[in-house]
């Protein structure tokens, strides 16, 4: 009869426990969702000393310290966390960050073969992590193509003609 109402006592205590430490984790739970290839600004904590990213190729930080902000700039698809710790190490928030494409994008399936294009309001190729090499790669070189020539030249370099329009 001892050993049944003390182990009661201990299922008792512990219960008690759980229930005090679970608000404390419920709100480890908040989700912040982001999209692909966009920054966005988070407000920190008071207090904050250390920031813990749980997984750097999903999303970036850059920590603005005299504004008390961050700046999450979401890298890869998927899901990770964040925890911002004061001085002696204590957990003050969570927030768990989950990256996702753009509402205004279509995928194309070819096959085996998967296409990104943004569509605001009228399609162009894009690039997302999962579609095919040989898109990809056309897309990045086309672009790239246009960065240089839209990139301004020095003053040694010649000027680019376009050549003439023909009829």
């Amino acid at each position: 009869m001892f050993l049944i109402s003390v182990s009661r006592r201990v299922l008792a205590a512990i219960f008690s426990l759980t229930l005090c430490l679970l608000p404390k984790y419920a709100d480890a739970q908040e989700i912040l969702t982001l999209q692909l290839d966009r920054a966005r600004i988070v407000e920190m904590p008071a207090g904050w000393h250390t920031l813990v990213l749980g997984n750097p190729s999903i999303a970036d930080v850059t920590v603005l310290k005299r504004q008390n902000r961050l700046v999450l700039n979401a890298r890869a698809f998927g899901e990770t966390n964040m925890i911002a710790l004061d001085a002696r190490g204590v957990a003050l928030a969570e927030l768990v960050l989950r990256v996702r494409s753009a509402d205004h994008g279509l995928i194309v399936q070819r096959g085996m073969e998967r296409e990104s294009w943004s569509c605001n309001p009228r399609c162009e190729p894009a690039v997302d992590p999962g579609d095919a090499s040989r898109y990809m790669g056309e897309v990045i070189s086309q672009a790239g193509r246009r960065n240089e020539f839209a990139a301004p030249q020095s003053a040694a370099a010649s000027t680019p003609r376009l050549p003439a329009l023909t009829k």
